[in-house]
Parts: C-alpha cells; structure tokens; sequence
C-alpha cells in the first residue's frame, strides 16, 4: 500500500469518525439489506424522527446512504457496497473471541 498523503490521512479520519455515533451505527444496520423511509427507520432504530432525519443528513453528505423519491417519500439506501463491508468487518473484529 502507498503512504497516503494528508490530504487522504483527513479523508480517512473524517470517515470513521462518522461511524463513531451510535445513532449513525443503528441507522446503517437498519438499512444494510433494506431500502427504508424515515419512518421505517425511526420504528426500526427506537429514535426520534428529528435525530434520523439529522444523521441521515450527515450520512448522506459522507456519501454512505443515498436516496430516491417515491412520490412525496424519500427511500433511502446504503450508498454503495463498501459502507456494507467496512460496517460487517467492523462487527467481525468486535465479536473475535
């Protein structure tokens, strides 16, 4: 592997600290084999609707969720498969033995 710049050390820093809020973390299970409106994930996560609709907002300027309308609704999704696979490896390492 290459020695990342700063710029990329920044980068990296910024994008874990995004999966360090628990809310976040709960919204990403949520959504890793479903697309899910705001009030399916409020159900599924136990949080207010104000505190999604915030996170969601922070995960999709992260680029880690994404959206599409469905008339007046928003469906959201996982941005794309790495979001997937950095949220299971994450769990791989806390539940080793």
């Amino acid at each position: 592997m290459n020695k990342l710049s700063d710029d990329k050390i920044i980068d990296l820093a910024e994008l874990f600290k995004i999966f360090g809020d628990s809310t976040r973390i709960k919204i990403i299970e949520a959504l890793i084999n479903n697309e899910l409106c705001v009030n399916d994930i409020v159900k599924l996560t136990n949080v207010s609707q104000p505190a999604v609709s915030h996170q969601l907002r922070i995960l999709k300027q992260a680029k880690l969720v994404k959206y599409r309308k469905s008339g007046q609704t928003s469906i959201y999704s996982l941005d794309d498969e790495h979001v997937k696979s950095i949220f299971t490896m994450g769990c791989d390492h806390i539940n080793e033995n």
